[in-house]
């Protein structure tokens, strides 16, 4: 048995172990594959308690899952039970030739049982699920979708982090959630989720989506967001998907003849951010690419978002739309930051930024003025003579103006001595 670096660190070199005798690798004497199938289907939080409980730190268990996500069982010559990979490594090309290799098969819901050829035992749920089931699971793709729910958790909660200048007072209460009423082109739910992302929206509910779920197309697109469609709600109707919100409002570009409340986003945040302080849910309704929400789905929301466009081209992508409604919420509340803030950089603020200089002093601006000045009346530069108290204050407004600095004061003093130098040398040389 050979342990494997997961990561480039010493406190990781034992956790994965290549078991050669056994023929997959190992966590804490489980199987990997076990592991991740639980990580796959309880969920990142029930796997983290799984994780702590087995005396594992969370960069240890990412280590784990890196392991299964890039293959590297393939360099060992090792596969997991379960796996694709093992069903590939055995010869198994179709589900005739798995059954031939079973001497029983047995199903658990009917208690029906095949036979076949060979030495080997297994059962299954019923027929329908040994069909889906039998060339095994990509177990190296589950550990990649658990990986980016892994990290995305844990780069929200460095976000909300109370030392961070960023933190939200409400950092704990949920945001809106975001639906989509049976959405037809897979790239529109990543970039809505990708929107999301982008402002702090973490509730996406999909609903009847024309071209089914999960979908790789959508997780593709989100980019670094994909995570929030890995935890996307799938529902088949509208009723479910709102069905334990207090407030919702929906999305439209069209006029309705319902008497609701028209709300643009701003004032539809504001509403939001009432109701969920008070602790209530709340949702956003968007709808379909095509022809947006029928007058019936509508009645079924608490008020309407209408969005300022220019009425001879009302219609927003789906993902534009979100992200408005997004740009709203988190500029509404006191999450925001400018721009991207990492461990070496805090937060910034608008207006110009100064660094470590300061503002340049009244005395080092008369200063400048003055040598200015003085030059310009060596160099003649008044005239005619009666003009000058015009230019003069002129030329201190402009100055004034700039806000400069000390450092910038410094500089342009500088340029105004070499100037004159350069134009006194001339002049000597000319005479």
């Amino acid at each position: 048995m050979n342990p494997v670096d997961g990561k480039e660190t010493a406190h990781h070199r034992e956790l994965v172990v290549e078991d050669r005798e056994a023929g997959y690798p190992t966590l804490a004497g489980r199987p990997l594959a076990a592991w991740v199938h639980a990580a796959h289907e309880e969920g990142v939080e029930a796997f983290r308690a799984d994780v702590r409980a087995a005396g594992l730190d969370e960069d240890g268990i990412e280590a784990v899952l890196d392991y299964c996500a890039k293959r590297r069982c393939e360099g060992a010559g090792l596969t997991c039970a379960g796996c694709v990979r093992r069903t590939e490594a055995e010869g198994f090309a179709t589900i005739d030739a798995f059954i031939a290799a079973h001497a029983e098969i047995t199903f658990e819901r009917t208690g029906a049982r095949l036979e076949g050829g060979g030495a080997r035992r297994a059962s299954f749920v019923d027929f329908d699920h040994m069909q889906k089931t039998w060339a095994g699971e990509p177990y190296w793709f589950w550990a990649r979708r658990v990986l980016r729910k892994w990290r995305y958790g844990i780069r929200r909660a460095r976000a909300l982090k109370p030392d961070r200048d960023t933190h939200s007072k409400a950092a704990g209460l949920p945001t809106p959630a975001v639906l989509l009423m049976a959405p037809q082109i897979a790239e529109n739910i990543g970039m809505v989720a990708r929107a999301m992302g982008n402002f702090g929206l973490d509730d996406l509910r999909v609903i009847d989506p024309r071209d089914g779920w999960p979908s790789e197309t959508a997780r593709a697109v989100a980019s670094g967001a994909a995570a929030l469609i890995d935890e996307a709600t799938l529902t088949p109707t509208l009723a479910e998907a709102i069905s334990d919100l207090n407030w919702v409002c929906a999305t439209t570009a069209r006029q309705r003849d319902q008497r609701k409340p028209v709300l643009t986003p701003e004032e539809a945040v504001a509403e939001m951010r009432r109701r969920t302080n008070s602790g209530q849910r709340c949702g956003i309704l968007f709808g379909r690419e095509r022809n947006g929400l029928t007058s019936d789905e509508v009645a079924d929301c608490d008020a309407i978002v209408m969005i300022p466009v220019r009425s001879e081209f009302a219609s927003l992508n789906l993902a534009q739309a979100v992200l408005l409604l997004g740009y709203e919420w988190l500029k509404a509340g006191d999450e925001a930051s400018l721009g991207r803030v990492t461990t070496y950089e805090s937060p910034i603020t608008s207006g110009v930024h100064l660094g470590r200089d300061i503002p340049a002093t009244k005395a080092e601006l008369l200063g400048l003025f003055e040598h200015l000045e003085a030059e310009l009346d060596r160099l003649g530069f008044f005239f005619p003579v009666e003009r000058r108290q015009v230019v003069v204050r002129n030329l201190r407004n402009m100055f004034a103006r700039m806000d400069a600095t000390a450092q910038e004061v410094r500089t342009l003093r500088g340029v105004v001595a070499t100037l004159a130098r350069s134009k006194g040398r001339r002049t000597r040389e000319a005479e």
